[in-house]
């Protein structure tokens, strides 16, 4: 596997060298859109060959290269946070406290501070660019006995506060509709075909944005712009003009020339950082093609399947499982080198390295789904974890059954579905692949006391120990697939919960401090529960949590999609049969898994799709991804049965695997 030196190697050889070539475009487009931008603040009907001339000779001067240099730094300075802050697995908030503790985040407040200054120096070189009453803080002016003295130019200190709020808007902006995430496009397309597809985007949203923010920034200063004017004059010894309005009024704000270099100004700023953006998602995400296999035991580490296992960072493992997926479908020769055998020895290393780690992504996503549905029941009451948990459902026996001669049960590589920021920040902290979000919070205020039942541990001197509670909970929510798979795989039927004996234990008397601090914390729950604004809240958000499922399914995606591609090549391809050994466990894994889907589907909110964003820049594809995990696994199951037919009779599967694919071979699906 990777290790961490090599991991780092590859982040600088390739993604840095990434980031820094969309940096590298974004600086070189960077003078075509100034000009634009001089143009439109200086535009006039009236005399338009003295405005073109008076933009070139700006365009030239000394206070024009001089904005430049600082707007390059500001640029750099967004790629680089482009590239500390980006993931490929987005951070779903599952409720408004959630969403709430990601914006007061330190690291965010770090970002938004950040973005703030820099919206005020792009604000600042705006203002040096327009010119005429936007140049400077300060002017001279004279007072009423005559004396000269400075007066603030609210003009420069309203545009500089403008640049500023926008700045922090666009960072807050970024954690509510998911701007860090990167995904990737189903279609490849060249770099210039994407980003000449995506400039309208660009455009648009800018332009969409930039007016939302000044609408809102004026509301803001209105009532508190004489807050930074006072502050402003008393630290730089200012003085304001009794002649001149003021602009925190009503008749200051109707300017219509000032509130369109406020609207142009930060559509500059927002199609900048944007168009810095758009290049980084380009370029980081497009095709590497790692080698199947080397001569050289130093390269080793490069290749694909070692590639596969490792963990971190997650961007190469995407990599990698994009890689699988674009030679599984178009490269016949690297195809051959995953069916080829080890020489000396004669063993498929390659195949079966890339299937096992394919064949653990797959477990691992059922494995969430059935924790999923042994928490939610379809009526939305949640049933015990302990029962849930210690149950081992037929279908997940005959799969692990299936694979031990071939590979190891246990999976080598666990994708968790991002919970909030703040368990990023707890290093080394155990995690279940049941994550947050699908946990029902007992704690919570708004937590019934039927749920406390439901999920509260059973007395081992109770005959139910270890077992459901009622039959009532297993007639409501049944089990994901029926025991008689596990009767005809084992050829034993399950052990009754009653005749396992259970060792006897006297319960345990709370002490009265206890109770009495458990009475007092159970009044405080009921007393929070009926307020309004605590419900608001921590309620969870309807589709979040099964968003939060499936947030990390691109990756099974192309799990699904290289697995199914690579067995369809070998009916004609694989010389040597190492395929059709691992054949059994694919089909039954993803059985499995469609089964565990389409049950998910079944649940409240999971088959509305949300309507897409086109005004925003933020990635809504990962709203999506669990339809398209639905479509590709449906589709990859056909492509399997279309190619063998019959021949899959001969597979050895249990009874129930077998009807299920009858319905694939018939298409009836």
């Amino acid at each position: 596997m990777f290790s961490t030196e090599q991991s780092c190697l590859f982040i600088r050889k390739v993604i840095c060298w990434r980031a820094a070539a969309s940096i590298a475009w974004a600086v070189l487009l960077l003078p075509p859109t100034t000009a634009v931008f001089v143009i439109l603040s200086k535009f006039s009907l009236l005399h338009p060959i003295q405005t073109v001339l008076e933009c070139v000779s700006l365009l030239i001067s000394a206070s024009a290269i001089f904005s430049f240099i600082l707007l390059c730094g500001v640029i750099i300075m967004v790629g680089f946070l482009n590239l500390e802050y980006y993931t490929v697995i987005p951070t779903i908030a599952c409720s408004k406290i959630a969403l709430l503790g990601q914006l007061l985040h330190p690291r965010q407040f770090v970002s938004s501070l950040v973005h703030c200054i820099m919206g005020i120096i792009v604000a600042w070189c705006c203002a040096i660019t327009i010119g005429v009453r936007y140049e400077t803080l300060g002017y001279p002016c004279a007072q009423s006995d005559g004396y000269p003295q400075m007066c603030l130019n609210e003009y420069h200190l309203i545009l500089l506060l403008a640049g500023g709020f926008v700045g922090f808007s666009h960072s807050l902006l970024g954690v509510t509709h998911n701007m860090n995430y990167v995904s990737f496009h189903t279609v490849q397309q060249y770099k210039y075909l994407r980003f000449k597809g995506s400039l309208p985007l660009v455009v648009k949203c800018s332009v969409t944005q930039a007016l939302y923010s000044v609408r809102n920034y004026i509301v803001v200063y209105f009532f508190l712009g004489y807050i930074p004017k006072t502050w402003i004059c008393r630290t730089l010894n200012l003085h304001l003009k009794s002649s001149a309005q003021p602009l925190d009024s009503i008749a200051g704000l109707l300017d219509l020339s000032l509130l369109y270099h406020l609207w142009i100004s930060a559509t500059f700023l927002l199609f900048t950082w944007y168009m810095t953006l758009l290049l980084f998602r380009i370029f980081v995400t497009e095709v590497y093609s790692f080698p199947v296999q080397s001569s050289f035991t130093e390269e080793s580490h490069q290749c694909l399947p070692k590639v596969l296992t490792d963990k971190q960072p997650m961007i190469l493992k995407f990599l990698a499982l994009q890689d699988l997926a674009m030679l599984s479908q178009h490269s016949p020769l690297r195809r051959c080198e995953v069916f080829s055998l080890s020489q000396p020895g004669g063993h498929p290393h390659n195949w079966n390295a890339i299937s096992k780690e394919c064949l653990s992504l797959l477990a691992d996503l059922t494995q969430r789904l059935v924790a999923y549905h042994d928490t939610v029941a379809t009526n939305g009451r949640a049933k015990s974890l302990s029962s849930g948990s210690e149950r081992k459902t037929s279908s997940e026996t005959s799969v692990t059954s299936g694979t031990e001669d071939f590979m190891s049960p246990k999976p080598t590589f666990l994708m968790r579905t991002p919970a909030s920021v703040f368990a990023r920040s707890v290093a080394g902290a155990p995690q279940s692949p049941l994550t947050a979000p699908f946990t029902p919070d007992l704690d919570s205020p708004f937590a019934s006391p039927a749920l406390r039942r439901l999920t509260a541990p059973v007395d081992q001197c109770s005959p139910w120990h270890g077992a459901v509670q009622s039959p009532h909970i297993m007639r409501r929510a049944p089990k994901l697939w029926s025991t008689s798979t596990d009767t005809q795989t084992n050829g034993s039927p399950p052990p009754s919960p009653a005749s396992v004996p259970s060792p006897k234990q006297e319960p345990s008397k709370p002490s009265f401090l206890a109770q009495f601090l458990q009475n007092r914390k159970e009044q405080v729950k009921n007393f929070l529960a009926k307020r309004v604004l605590i419900m608001y809240l921590f309620n969870k958000l309807p589709e979040a949590s099964s968003q939060a499922l499936f947030a990390d399914s691109q990756a099974h995606i192309w799990a699904l999609e290289g697995l199914s591609y690579l067995v369809q090549a070998s009916f004609s391809e694989d010389q040597f049969g190492v395929v059709q050994t691992a054949l059994p466990s694919i089909l039954s894994s993803m059985l499995v898994l469609q089964e565990a889907v389409d049950r998910h589907f079944k649940l409240p909110h999971a088959s509305s799709k949300p309507a897409r964003s086109t005004s925003s820049m933020g990635d809504s594809t990962y709203k999506t991804l669990r339809f398209a995990l639905r479509a590709t696994l449906k589709t990859a199951i056909y492509r399997i049965t279309t190619t063998f037919g019959d021949h899959l009779n001969a597979v050895q599967m249990s009874a129930e695997h077998r009807k299920r694919l009858q319905q694939f071979l018939e298409y009836k699906e």
